[in-house]
């Protein structure tokens, strides 16, 4: 009999193989004068969840059955809040935009659920948003939804574009 870890294994490598399957309409190459292709990242980033979903099948077929079962009923609840979470934060995004969206559930999971400090929560939320502006909308010219928010990103606009 398979553990749950091998299922799961099996089922991400499924899903990552469907993942590549569609990506490759796309070109996956570089793409003279534009940079990488439309299934570039999709593509790469499928097969290297494929290669890490081989890994734990593998381990998990060689390692013995676990004796104690694989959820605990209080991990569900935790799983179940932070999915809960996860669905408002993105239902937000349209209306809200992503740059506020996105620190609002950083915020309420790492101070507030995970109890970590505010130092701590504080440099991970502005990181994150450093590094998603910065990434998709400077250098892959991904606008990413901003909603009521967008007036305030017409400087950095002319700065960038």
């Amino acid at each position: 009999m398979l553990k749950s870890e091998s299922l799961i294994a099996l089922g991400l490598m499924g899903l990552s193989a469907y993942f590549m399957y569609y990506a490759v309409a796309l070109p996956i190459g570089w793409v003279e004068g534009s940079g990488p292709g439309g299934g570039a990242f999709p593509f790469w980033l499928s097969f290297i969840m494929f290669l890490a979903s081989a890994g734990i099948l593998i381990k998990s077929l060689r390692t013995a059955a676990p004796s104690e079962p694989f959820f605990d009923p209080d991990m569900i609840g935790q799983v179940a809040s932070v999915m809960a979470a996860l669905v408002v934060a993105v239902a937000l995004m349209p209306l809200l935009g992503t740059y506020i969206a996105l620190p609002a559930f950083l915020i309420w999971y790492l101070k507030f659920y995970g109890r970590h400090g505010w130092v701590l929560t504080g440099s991970i939320v502005v990181g994150t948003l450093l590094v998603l502006f910065f990434f998709f909308e400077v250098t892959l010219r991904i606008l990413m939804p901003k909603g009521i928010t967008e007036p305030l990103f017409f400087p950095l606009y002319r700065i960038f574009f």
